[in-house]
């Protein structure tokens, strides 16, 4: 039994280090992508598979080898990683609480407040740098397109998505007159433009529909890396078991066999003895 967690320990790294392979090729190709929203996740991407390439890699040689000083290494960069998932999951769940969804009366879609999210998301929002790359994003993946024909009826029996929402169109509560917005109405009315390229890019409501769409993505990956860090401790687990095992092996001591001489010798200290005392009678 003791070198269950040896072999079980080898096969699932095994199965990390073939899964790092299309997590690491999936980098590249985001790499050659010309598309803002794709190219920005190349260098996560290409971290995440080389450190599960390296980790796994230390994991398999060393449970199968019965290399202590693999697993050492192996079991030390898992603890950081599972450290780091977790605070990281934490840090998700914090900021991700919530929302700025509002109901719109006779709508089945929602309208988003930007003052609703928290501070960190708003003051990430709003750094001219990242603004520009979300923006383009938005611009480039042609999402107001899609719904540019519909008609009146449609935008009171269809939904929307939170930057539909927020980006394509001005506030319900926007009136205009004359093709201007009326006095004294929500800034994101004045804003508002009907050419293809500007419509509410500029609008916080734009800005908005950014952060609900990030904010349940985030929430549904911190969901997944709970998962995930449950999974990482039971394989720390059975690695430290396989740690233990390999450490065993190099002194040459089998499992469950005592050190100590005193207190439980060996087969041959008695033969030693009887042989001595044999000696002493005979002469």
């Amino acid at each position: 039994m003791y070198r269950f967690s040896n072999t079980l320990i080898g096969y699932l790294n095994l199965l990390t280090l073939l899964a790092s392979i299309p997590i690491i090729g999936g980098g590249l190709w985001l790499a050659r992508s010309s598309a803002t929203c794709e190219s920005s996740l190349q260098t996560p991407l290409l971290v995440l598979g080389f450190v599960v390439l390296l980790v796994s890699l230390a994991g398999f040689v060393g449970a199968c080898f019965n290399v202590a000083w693999a697993l050492w290494l192996y079991l030390l960069v898992m603890l950081f990683l599972i450290a780091a998932l977790l605070g990281l999951t934490a840090f998700g769940f914090a900021v991700t609480g919530g929302g700025g969804a509002v109901d719109v009366p006779g709508r089945v879609y929602h309208e988003y407040r930007l003052d609703h999210y928290s501070g960190w998301l708003r003051h990430r929002i709003t750094e001219p740098g990242y603004w520009k790359a979300a923006m383009a994003c938005v611009v480039g993946s042609k999402t107001c397109a899609k719904i540019a024909p519909w008609t009146p009826l449609d935008y009171l029996q269809r939904d929307l998505s939170p930057i539909q929402s927020g980006c394509c169109k001005p506030p319900t509560s926007c009136t205009y007159a004359a093709g201007s917005a009326m006095e004294a109405q929500d800034e994101d009315c004045y804003r508002w433009n009907n050419a293809a390229d500007v419509l509410c890019y500029g609008c916080d409501s734009c800005k908005a529909g950014v952060l609900e769409q990030v904010r349940r993505d985030w929430h549904k990956l911190s969901v997944l890396n709970v998962v995930i860090l449950m999974f990482l401790i039971g394989i720390y687990s059975v690695g430290c078991c396989a740690f233990r095992n390999a450490r065993r092996a190099e002194s040459e001591y089998p499992y469950g066999e005592n050190r100590m001489s005193k207190v439980h010798p060996r087969w041959d200290y008695f033969w030693w003895r009887w042989w001595r005392d044999r000696r002493e009678q005979l002469y």
